[in-house]
């Protein structure tokens, strides 16, 4: 569960974003990391309980966290530290191609959903061939009754073509997703709710709401 003591530690990291700042709260950030590192556990073990590929990945938590170091030799923001926890639940761990399901804390700004975002050429060329030959399960799955309720802005692109992919010609009845260079679902939390008692399982409920998405995107990166 999430406490108020780990957005209190975001929060000041985020206004005092430097190596001497951190170096001194460095307790502060371990006890933060651990609570965040129990959370992204619990979570591992209840999508695997409806998602048999997680659950026979075997993941350790520290293979879906990403790191808190930011890169920054080719940002022209040197802050060397993000502001945010970050858990990506999928096949085979953070660094595989796979889609899956995530969770972003941070104050004021945390949100959490599932799908693929901004995934190489050769596997958005496949996810995008994948729905239009099969556009209509893509829309049944897209317009189902709890998607919908979960997620009323539906299917969001990690950017867009303004014209039709190579490959696809403008008739294709897919041709707006088909212009998706990416297909995620998102959800903005409250910090009440992210330390409210209950969030666990309702994240983990958004997460089974996506799980059509996700079976569909990996079935074509299969």
């Amino acid at each position: 569960m999430i406490t108020e003591s780990t957005l209190s530690f975001l929060a000041g990291l985020k206004s005092s974003n430097d190596r001497n700042w951190f170096e001194q709260h460095r307790k502060e950030y371990q006890t933060a990391y651990a609570d965040f590192f129990d959370m992204a556990a619990h979570l591992i073990a209840s999508v695997s309980s409806f998602d048999h590929s997680i659950a026979m990945s075997g993941l350790d938590p520290k293979s879906c966290i990403m790191r808190i170091n930011r890169d920054i030799r080719f940002s022209k923001d040197k802050s060397p530290y993000k502001t945010n926890f970050f858990v990506f639940i999928n096949r085979e761990g953070k660094k595989s191609p796979y889609g899956g399901y995530y969770f972003s804390l941070e104050p004021g700004a945390s949100f959490g959903g599932a799908g693929i975002y901004m995934p190489e050429p050769p596997a958005l060329d496949r996810v995008r061939r994948e729905i239009d030959l099969h556009f209509g399960e893509w829309q049944s799955i897209v317009s189902e009754k709890k998607f919908v309720s979960h997620f009323p802005d539906g299917v969001q692109p990690s950017g867009k073509l303004s014209r039709p992919p190579k490959g696809f010609d403008a008739s294709r009845p897919a041709l707006e997703y088909l212009k998706y260079k990416g297909y995620f679902t998102q959800r903005f939390f409250s910090d009440g709710e992210v330390v409210s008692s209950g969030f666990l399982d309702g994240l983990v409920d958004v997460f089974k709401a996506s799980r059509p998405l996700v079976d569909f995107i990996n079935r074509a990166l299969s």
